[in-house]
């Protein structure tokens, strides 16, 4: 092990033990530098190793803090604790499998498809989970290829699951596709989520413009469906397991494939989310939900 991993190792133990908290400032380069009796540029170069590794952020002049989530990043960084950041689209069945994988898996970031692109690009989550309609009629791998190009891009399946409209019990304004939204309130995600972009393809196929449908925005599925259920709104794009939860009647539409979009080097501090994927009783919990295909759920795809 060359000199400035083992000064990178020695801070990394000391945020790992909260003997340096969130926050600490740390030693000029110079000043560690005669601590150690090393030189300036071993001590940059492992500030510089900790910062890419988001135990420490690096201000002017070469000063570093204790990154706000440095314990974290710490523990990764020795294999003391590895921890998958997982970001992207939200779902029902996702809740399932972040609890039975325990601390193994933290989910980071707003929800949505788009932003959990967003983070691992910007390298803020290790995985992303979409469902996404590429213009070559395939779902997530081209988003993948493009975005994680020389870094080994990975697909990791979850399930497929049913997209439909959601509307009240009984149906009474008699909804049958999308082309009947035109006039109709309907409750809609935030942008940058998944599910907006496939009501708003929905929407412009049927000629209605996306942007002239009235209706309150919501975070989540299950917000989606509790709109409708209020009465807040006449219809909402969902996936069936919100349905079957509010007692909603559901018109469906598709089946999309899920799955968690990360790059190759990822996939060690993975395993608790594919072991969960790959247990037959957390399966049929996720089947019992409605509307989920998990045949496939757990296996991994290299995309080079």
């Amino acid at each position: 092990m060359t000199r400035y991993l083992d000064v990178s190792t020695e801070i990394a133990r000391q945020v790992d033990s909260g003997q340096l908290q969130a926050g600490r400032e740390l030693s000029s380069v110079r000043a560690f530098a005669d601590e150690r009796q090393t030189t300036p540029s071993t001590i940059s170069r492992a500030y510089r190793h900790l910062a890419q590794a988001g135990v420490i952020i690096l201000g002017e002049r070469r000063r570093a803090t204790v990154a706000p989530d440095g314990l974290l990043a710490a523990r990764r960084l020795l294999g003391t604790q590895q921890v998958f950041r997982l970001a992207g689209s939200d779902d029902p069945a996702l809740d399932i499998v972040l609890r039975r994988a325990g601390r193994g898996i933290v989910a980071v970031g707003t929800r949505g498809s788009f932003q959990g692109l967003t983070a691992l690009w910007r390298g803020s989550a290790d995985g992303a989970a979409i469902h996404l309609l590429h213009h070559s009629g395939v779902y997530n791998a081209p988003f993948a290829s493009a975005l994680l190009r020389g870094r080994q891009p990975t697909l990791i399946h979850l399930w497929r699951r049913e997209q439909g409209l959601l509307v009240p019990p009984g149906n009474p304004l008699k909804v049958q596709s999308p082309e009947d939204l035109g006039e109709l309130r309907v409750a809609k995600r935030e942008f940058g989520a998944g599910t907006r972009a496939l009501l708003d393809r929905l929407l412009n196929d049927s000629g209605i413009a996306s942007d002239s449908v009235a209706g309150p925005e919501a975070g989540s599925h299950l917000e989606v469906g509790l709109a409708i259920a209020s009465g807040m709104a006449d219809v909402g794009l969902g996936v069936r397991a919100v349905a079957v939860a509010l007692a909603l009647e559901f018109i469906p539409l598709v089946w999309e494939e899920y799955d968690v979009v990360l790059s190759a080097e990822s996939l060690g501090a993975a395993g608790p989310l594919i072991d969960v994927l790959r247990d037959k009783a957390a399966r049929a919990s996720i089947a019992e939900l409605g509307g989920y295909d998990t045949k496939r759920a757990g296996t991994v795809r290299n995309l080079d």
